[in-house]
C-alpha cells in the first residue's frame, strides 16, 4: 500500500511538473522569434521528458505487478495441488458419501476433456442449487476424526502459509476443514450423540463439503488448461464419480 502511494505521488508530481513547464513555455514565449526558439524547444523537451518518465513508470510498474501476480498464482496453485494430493481428494470422497442427495447433481460434477469454461460455470450453478442432505453414521464420524487428526499438522502448516492470504476461498475452506477436525477431536465417542449435537456436526460437515467441491472444481479447471496429464489423473480418480478408477481404458 505504501509503495502504491509513493508511486502515485511520483507520477502526479511528474505530470504536474510537465504541465507547469508547458504552461511556462507558452506564457514566456508566445511568439516564434528565432532567438526564442532554442529556449522554447528546451523547455518543451524537458516538459515532455517528465510526461515520458511518468508513463514509463506506470507501464513498467503494471508489467511488474502482472508478473508478480502470475508468480503468486503459480505458487498458490501448487499449494492447492499439494492439499488435494495429501488430503483433499480423499476427504472429498469421504464427505460425498454422507450426502444423501448427491445422485441428483452427480452428473454435473464429472469433468471431462470436453468441458469448457461455461461447463464449469454450469457445474457450480448446479451445486449452488443442490440441496445437500448430510446423513452421518458413527462410522463416518469416527473415520473422519481419524483422517483429520492424522493430517492436523499438514492443515496447520497450510494455514501458516502467508501466500494463502491472497486466496480467500481456499483459506475459508482450510478453516472449515480445521474446524470440523477440532469438533470431532473434542468428542471422545460418537455413540448415542444427542440429536442437536448430531445436527451441529452435520452442519460442519456440510460447510466443509460444499466449499471442498467448489475448490475441487476450480482445481480441476486449472489442471485442464495448464497440466493436461494431471487433469487426466484427477478425472480418473474423481471422488464424486462412483465409476471412477485410475486405470486408463481408452
Amino acid at each position: 500500500m505504501k509503495r502504491q502511494r509513493s508511486e502515485i505521488t511520483l507520477i502526479t508530481l511528474l505530470v504536474g511538473l510537465g504541465a507547469l513547464l508547458y504552461a511556462v513555455r507558452w506564457w514566456a514565449f508566445p511568439g516564434t522569434m528565432l532567438h526564442n526558439e532554442m529556449w522554447r524547444f528546451l523547455i518543451g523537451d524537458v516538459a515532455f521528458l517528465m510526461v515520458q518518465i511518468a508513463l514509463v513508470t506506470l507501464l513498467v510498474d503494471q508489467m511488474l505487478r502482472a508478473r508478480e501476480k502470475q508468480a503468486m498464482l503459480r505458487k498458490l496453485n501448487m499449494v492447492i495441488g499439494a492439499f488435494f494430493s495429501e488430503l483433499g481428494t480423499e476427504l472429498l470422497g469421504r464427505l460425498s458419501v454422507t450426502d444423501a442427495n448427491l445422485d441428483q447433481v452427480q452428473g454435473s460434477l464429472i469433468p471431462s476433456q470436453s468441458w469448457t469454461e461455461s461447463t464449469y460455470v454450469e457445474a457450480k450453478h448446479a451445486l449452488a442449487n443442490h440441496h445437500v442432505s448430510i446423513e452421518l453414521s458413527d462410522h463416518d464420524l469416527g473415520a473422519l476424526k481419524t483422517l483429520l487428526k492424522s493430517e492436523k499438522p499438514f492443515l496447520l502448516n497450510l494455514l501458516g502459509n502467508q501466500a494463502l492470504l491472497e486466496h480467500e476461498a481456499f483459506t475459508e475452506l482450510l478453516w472449515a476443514v480445521t474446524h470440523l477436525a477440532e469438533e470431532l477431536e473434542a468428542r471422545t465417542s460418537f455413540d448415542d450423540l444427542p440429536t442437536p449435537d448430531r445436527i451441529h456436526l452435520a452442519g460442519d460437515v456440510k460447510r466443509a463439503y460444499t466449499l471442498l467441491v467448489l475448490q475441487w472444481l476450480e482445481y480441476v479447471r486449472h489442471l485442464q488448461t495448464q497440466y493436461p496429464y494431471l487433469f487426466s489423473l484427477a478425472v480418473r480418480v474423481n471422488p464424486l464419480d462412483p465409476a471412477a478408477h485410475a486405470q486408463v481404458t481408452s
